[in-house]
């Protein structure tokens, strides 16, 4: 990579993490807020859902924008929106208010998260592909999951200083991305695919039924079960150990941010080797089986140093499953990367829509009730990714 190609990912990066880093601030806090507003656990999960529902809708909509407007715009708008949706959810007294801060959050990532990826696939060599996509999923990831840790820190002050500190951060993302972002004249933004949800929707499908093969439908299942299952786990996390484990501020925000550091250890240094070692299809399958085991744990383990281990245990399988099935996406088809990567991001946020507002429902009927339903999801992500290796070795055949 060219020292350019590496300051724009840098700049890409950094943005990225602020924006997941403000995003994810709400987990820690969701108990309390819960408690002092008397919200239920489906009124939590809306507010999860929310966010996914309104980027699925506006991906497309905003890739047909930014085929006009040019991608440098997208993303800084993007981050000065997301800032604004944190200061309205500091501000909220009502659940609409709530709701609305967490809809224009959609708005933010569907406007900045899918045009960062495509600009990082797009200046960056098919060789150096695995490594960016570990960074940028790092970025991601670690921005998600360290934010719940800080923002169980913040929330001491107060349970809504964690939002304002995430608007600040939105803001100082979208100078760093004005400033430092080049125009969108110069030949690094020049791509075949500017927004792969555009692609979907004008043609896509004809496209993707051309290139579509046994493999790809058993991974695109996989994506939507996985994404399922992850959502489900997380939404409501902070929820249950607080009311079924009686975990506190201070021992969820330690789990998260624990969580965090581990995260982006694996994704920064020890995932392309892990890719190298295992393939994708096995990372994968030890992923699916080490998340199962650490559910059961957390759902019947009552010792509050067990049950950190157990989480630790499903927060970086899924973390590790993110990347892996993203860049196993990437060597599907040597073209229409745009079409297949439009397919993942809609089928991962159709899974984050429905999971929270299932996982919501079930924790106000019965605690273990949510955690039983992911872990249903987890064995059939884990089975298909056996029939996935046997479709691989079927097709090397060929």
């Amino acid at each position: 990579m060219t020292k350019e190609v590496k300051r724009i990912i840098f700049v890409v990066l950094f943005c990225e993490f602020l924006i997941c880093l403000g995003m994810s601030l709400i987990f820690p806090v969701e108990p309390f807020i819960k408690n002092e507003y008397h919200f239920t656990a489906f009124d939590m999960g809306v507010m999860s859902s929310l966010f996914a529902f309104v980027q699925f809708i506006a991906s497309p909509i905003v890739g047909r924008i930014s085929d006009k407007v040019g991608r440098k715009p997208m993303l800084v708008w993007g981050l000065l929106i997301f800032a604004i949706a944190e200061f309205v959810f500091a501000l909220a007294q009502h659940l609409w208010l709530f709701d609305l801060s967490r809809a224009v959050d959609g708005l933010s990532a569907a406007m900045f998260v899918p045009t960062s990826m495509a600009l990082a696939a797009d200046i960056t060599s098919e060789k150096d592909r695995a490594k960016v996509i570990g960074w940028l999923s790092a970025a991601f990831s670690g921005g998600l999951i360290l934010g719940p840790g800080l923002g169980g820190m913040l929330a001491h002050v107060n349970y809504k200083f964690p939002f304002w500190v995430a608007g600040i951060l939105g803001l100082i993302s979208t100078v760093v991305a004005w400033r430092f972002l080049p125009h969108d004249e110069d030949e690094l933004f020049k791509s075949e695919t500017k927004n792969p949800e555009n692609e979907l929707l004008t043609g896509g499908w004809s496209q993707l039924k051309q290139i579509m093969t046994p493999i790809l439908i058993t991974l695109f299942g996989m994506i939507f079960v996985a994404s399922f299952g992850l959502a489900g786990f997380e939404s409501i996390y902070s929820l249950y150990v607080n009311e079924v484990h009686n975990f506190d501020l201070n021992a969820i925000a330690l789990v998260l941010t624990l969580n965090g550091i581990i995260s982006l250890i694996l994704q920064v240094f020890f995932f392309d080797r892990l890719v190298r070692w295992l393939g994708e299809v096995r990372l994968m399958r030890y992923s699916f089986f080490l998340s199962l085991v650490g559910t059961i744990m957390v759902i019947y383990d009552h010792n509050h140093w067990h049950i950190i281990i157990a989480t630790l245990f499903v927060f970086e399988a899924f973390d590790l499953l993110r990347p892996t099935i993203t860049t196993l996406l990437t060597k599907m088809s040597k073209t229409n990367q745009g079409l297949l990567n439009g397919v993942n991001m809609s089928l991962t946020s159709v899974g984050n829509i429905i999971g929270p507002l299932i996982s919501g429902y079930l924790l106000d009927v019965n605690y273990q009730y949510p955690y039983w339903f992911v872990s249903i999801f987890l064995i059939i992500s884990w089975v298909i990714t056996l029939i996935l290796g046997r479709e691989r070795k079927a097709a090397a055949n060929d």
